[in-house]
């Protein structure tokens, strides 16, 4: 069985045992910035059920009072981070409807009410529409359809068929231009990374996952809707800017960033477009929702695998996680 059929199953059976009102998509680091296509779609899409993307920690330590049982909780560690496990804990004493998205059986798998497997978006074996931030978003979409309706669900579907082979194409076109940026950019100490919107997760993922974590690199991330309130003033001609231009709604905050950046900055703005990714053959419809789907890997896959061999670091390097008390 296909995992959009195993999350349409299970959706349907949720929302037919209770009345789904609100839905918390709980997570810390990578896995949190996966939810973000998920949130997003609700947000842009659904009128009667509210939505909150919260890291694990602060969902144990500060639980919103609205948590009950006509709460979805859709909580994600690929291992069973302990603050993860803990907040599957308190949703469920909340008595929501605990949903585990996992890699490894662990603790968050033994105390939840359903579980789906996903596969890890960093192995080139995985397939795209079993990565986690494809499987929340599927969840989100299939949600909506069943409890309000939604008119492009089909053709969201479908492309869920798709977007591996977009992916895959996209590794193709984007290695030889990610082999120049990281050989711009290997000397810097700090990368700035931009997007806004349906692209803002992969954004975030790739600053604090990707450069901060694996390459120990200072990396802000930047709301290109912000950029003009405050950020833009520390851009001058040596500031390496990592710019994701989206498909979508959004598109037109990147542009007026894009345009700035180009104005003032130098050789080390580089730009990203959604379209050159493969998100132009998604339908308009929906295209705006799988910009994550897209870019997170490639940023992943591609970008970061070559600023680790630019600068000469194996990126499962760290300084301080598994190795000290924290």
């Amino acid at each position: 069985m296909g995992v959009q059929k195993e999350i349409s199953d299970l959706v349907r059976q949720i929302v037919l045992e209770r009345a789904i009102h609100q839905v918390y998509w709980i997570a810390a680091g990578g896995s949190y910035g996966g939810f973000y296509p998920a949130n997003y779609f609700m947000q842009c899409e659904s009128k009667t059920i509210s939505t909150c993307m919260i890291t694990s920690k602060e969902f144990v330590l500060a639980t919103p009072a609205k948590v009950s049982e006509d709460a979805l909780c859709v909580v994600c560690s690929m291992r069973g981070t302990k603050e993860t496990c803990d907040a599957a804990q308190v949703a469920r004493e909340r008595g929501a409807y605990v949903l585990a998205l996992y890699v490894d059986e662990s603790d968050l798998t033994k105390n939840c009410d359903a579980k789906i497997s996903y596969e890890s978006i960093a192995l080139d074996s995985s397939k795209t529409e079993r990565v986690n931030s494809s499987i929340g978003l599927c969840i989100a979409m299939t949600l909506v359809y069943e409890v309000e309706g939604y008119d492009y669900y089909q053709t969201a579907m479908d492309v869920f068929s798709k977007v591996d082979t977009l992916y895959r194409k996209a590794v193709e076109h984007t290695t030889p231009l990610a082999k120049k940026w990281a050989d711009t950019v290997a000397k810097e100490s700090t990368i700035y990374v931009m997007g806004s919107g349906p692209a803002f997760g992969s954004a975030y993922i790739f600053s604090i996952c990707n450069i901060e974590e694996m390459l120990q690199i200072d990396s802000p991330t930047v709301n290109s809707c912000e950029f003009f309130h405050g950020p833009f003033e520390v851009l001058d001609v040596n500031k390496p800017f990592f710019m994701l231009v989206s498909v979508g709604r959004c598109r037109p905050a990147d542009e007026r960033a894009v345009t700035f950046l180009r104005r003032y900055g130098g050789e080390k703005i580089y730009l990203l477009d959604g379209n050159e990714i493969g998100l132009g053959a998604i339908p308009d419809e929906v295209s705006e929702y799988f910009n994550h789907i897209l870019f997170s890997p490639i940023l992943n896959n591609v970008y970061m695998r070559a600023l680790s061999q630019a600068i000469s670091k194996d990126y499962m390097t760290r300084r301080y996680m598994w190795k000290v008390a924290y």
